[in-house]
């Protein structure tokens, strides 16, 4: 086990490029299994989940190319090239591939490629963050509308199809991993598919635009009427992946937490939706010059109130509404604004527990339930202090990592294979910047 080993206090300086989307890569990088054909995929961060995902396709025969050299800390990503023209399916059966995928939450990607181009699937129950309750109903009742079979058994998921057939469906629930997984499942069923309540955030925007430039005929991308007409089959292409918007949100709660001037390049502006926004509620100033964003040095930021005077709620919401991924970032921050703030995580149920350790650094937080925190800002007057604490999850792991950077004195962070999961070399790209921090092994 690895830890992060921090001295706060630091302001930052510069400017950093945000990694390729995690969650769309998890997406993309299963779609190439839907062709026999040559696949290359662009900006693609070196983070483990999808490096383990990627060790996933190799393990069933995908041939997978690297195409450029080392850019942990640059402007760009990796090039891949995948060529699925060889799978094994009978590695579904072995225990390699099951002790690999139940490790991975992104594995539950494969089942809807495989059936669609196979007509069989089998994966573990996959793992991921410990959230709360992540079920996955959405994505096995639509695949059973389009005609499959589906078994849970020996811990894991079996699903069968001699023939799918294209119908019309209403989501249960706006589910991004369940509507990715039921678009590559229809996109070669015979007849026309309709998605309603389909999930619309960038990731299933991204993969419905790849799979179109495959032959696939996809209508409605970007909004949650989707609209599929079965082809025989699906061709290669080149596809590059979004910057990572949950990457250029903790960035700009970093900034705002540890007082610096920063500028976060390449953002893709067009695709953060309330991001921004969200954080100017904060009281934090998000500048835009082109496609990139500036957050200028503050001693203090003010959170905002609603128009009747009422205490400001941050809740997350399904896409356009705030990504659930960034409520730990709002949450940290909020602790050295001026003034108070209402934090409701809704979409997942023990999300917001992590905040226990910021209390032990000193931040003023009141856990009413599971869902929902009040933060009262320090404004800056009482910093918060160094301590040891443990990554619970990708998402509160960076926001500890934010309150470490901002605290006065030594803090330890350990279980930091959590952060990696979603964060690309982050101890290497942050001292660049001007934070000291080292990583211990």
């Amino acid at each position: 086990m690895s830890s992060f080993e921090i001295i706060g206090g630091h302001k930052l300086h510069g400017e950093i490029f945000p990694q390729g989307a995690k969650n769309e890569a998890l997406q993309v990088i299963c779609a190439v299994l839907l062709t026999s054909e040559k696949v290359v995929i662009d900006n693609i961060p070196d983070i483990s989940d999808v490096n383990k995902l990627i060790g996933l396709l190799q393990l069933l025969g995908v041939k997978v190319r690297r195409l450029n050299d080392d850019t942990r800390l640059l402007k760009d990503g990796r090039s891949y090239e995948f060529q699925a023209d060889e799978v094994n399916l009978e590695v579904l059966r072995g225990e390699e591939f099951a002790k690999q995928a139940s490790t991975l939450r992104g594995s539950i990607m494969l089942v809807g490629p495989l059936l669609s181009r196979y007509g069989q699937a089998f994966v573990p129950q996959p793992g991921g963050d410990k959230i709360g309750r992540r079920r996955l109903d959405t994505h096995f009742l639509g695949m059973e509308k389009l005609g499959a079979t589906v078994d849970f058994r020996r811990g894991g998921y079996e699903v069968k199809a001699e023939r799918l057939k294209g119908c019309y469906m209403l989501l249960d629930e706006a589910s991004v991993t369940g509507t990715a997984n039921i678009i590559m499942a229809s996109v070669m069923a015979p007849g026309t598919t309709t998605i309603m309540n389909a999930a619309c955030e960038p990731y299933i925007y991204q993969l419905c635009k790849m799979l179109n430039s495959m032959g696939a005929k996809i209508k409605g991308v970007g909004s949650n009427l989707l609209t599929i007409r079965g082809v025989k089959e699906l061709y290669g292409c080149q596809h590059r992946l979004l910057p990572d918007m949950i990457e250029v949100g903790s960035f700009i709660g970093m900034a705002a937490m540890t007082q610096s001037d920063l500028t976060i390049r390449n953002v893709g502006l067009e695709h953060l939706g309330l991001i921004p926004q969200v954080f100017r509620r904060l009281g934090i100033e998000v500048w835009q010059k082109g496609d990139d964003l500036f957050i200028p040095s503050r001693d203090h930021y003010e959170i905002e109130r609603f128009m009747d005077g009422s205490i400001m709620t941050i809740a997350d919401a399904p896409w356009p509404g705030f990504t659930p991924d960034l409520i730990s970032i709002a949450l940290v921050v909020a602790t050295q604004a001026r003034g108070s703030v209402l934090i409701h995580q809704k979409m997942f149920e023990s999300r917001l527990f992590f905040v226990d350790k910021l209390i032990d650094m000193g931040a003023q937080i009141i856990l009413c339930d599971p869902h929902r925190a009040t933060v009262i800002g320090l404004d800056q007057e009482h910093r918060l202090r160094g301590v040891r604490m443990s990554s619970p999850d990708i998402r509160a792991g960076v926001a500890l990592l934010i309150a470490a950077l901002s605290a006065d004195g030594k803090s330890r962070i350990d279980n930091i294979e959590q952060i990696d999961r979603g964060y690309q070399h982050i101890d290497e790209r942050l001292r660049l910047l001007g934070a000291e921090i080292r990583r211990i092994d």
